[in-house]
Order: structure tokens, then sequence, then C-alpha cells
């Protein structure tokens, strides 16, 4: 039940349009990180409700927000801010910014409605 297969190749580039407004938080473990393009991703396991696909901003900008291959790993504990899918049924989300442990990713910045 907590394995959620997710298409992300041609939807995953279409901006924020697939997006909600409101922002929520997700908080979960960090079960894979991918650094490729179009844009970085992360599984992440929550308590109750399953495997979320978190995106990131594309690779550079990604970079630009500090996150970068070896900041974080399988297992550690993170929390997103951002985006929703507008399907309800789909665990997708873009994420704004990541606190993974004391340290925040401001993927972005001009985005994040709340501190």
């Amino acid at each position: 039940m907590l394995s959620v297969v997710f298409a992300t190749g041609a939807i995953a580039h279409h901006g924020w349009s697939w997006a909600e407004a409101d922002q929520i938080e997700l908080r979960g473990t960090i079960e894979k990180i991918s650094m490729g393009g179009p844009h970085p991703t992360l599984d992440v396991a929550t308590v109750n409700d399953g495997v979320w696909l978190v995106e990131l901003g594309n690779p550079r900008q990604t970079e630009r927000s500090g996150f970068v291959e070896g900041v974080a790993k399988p297992g550690d504990q993170v929390v997103a801010l951002g985006n929703r899918s507008q399907d309800p049924k789909e665990k997708r989300m873009k994420a704004v910014r990541l606190t993974i442990g004391e340290k925040r990713y401001d993927i972005y910045p001009d985005r994040i409605k709340t501190n």
C-alpha cells in the first residue's frame, strides 16, 4: 500500500497549472531521491497517507536553493511546503521549500506563502 507508481515524464513539465493555489505542508520520510530532469523529485512516505511524489524546481533552480546531491538521503525526515495536485486521487505536489533537519531549501522563494 505504501508503493505508488507515478507517471512523471510529460506531465512533470507543465508549470503550475496542474497544482492547487493553496499550499500544504507534507511531512514524511524520504524513500527515493532523483536528481535528474526535467525536475528532481523525492518519493516521500507519510505516516497516514502513503507515498507522495514531491517535484522540485528544474535542476539549476534546485541546485541554487542548496539542495544538491548528498545533502539528503533515503531515511531522512523531510517537511515539504508546496502545492498539491488538483486531482485529489493523485499524491503529488510541487515543493516551494524543503526542510531537512534544521536546514531549509527555498526552491521557489517568491512563491512561499508562509514562513
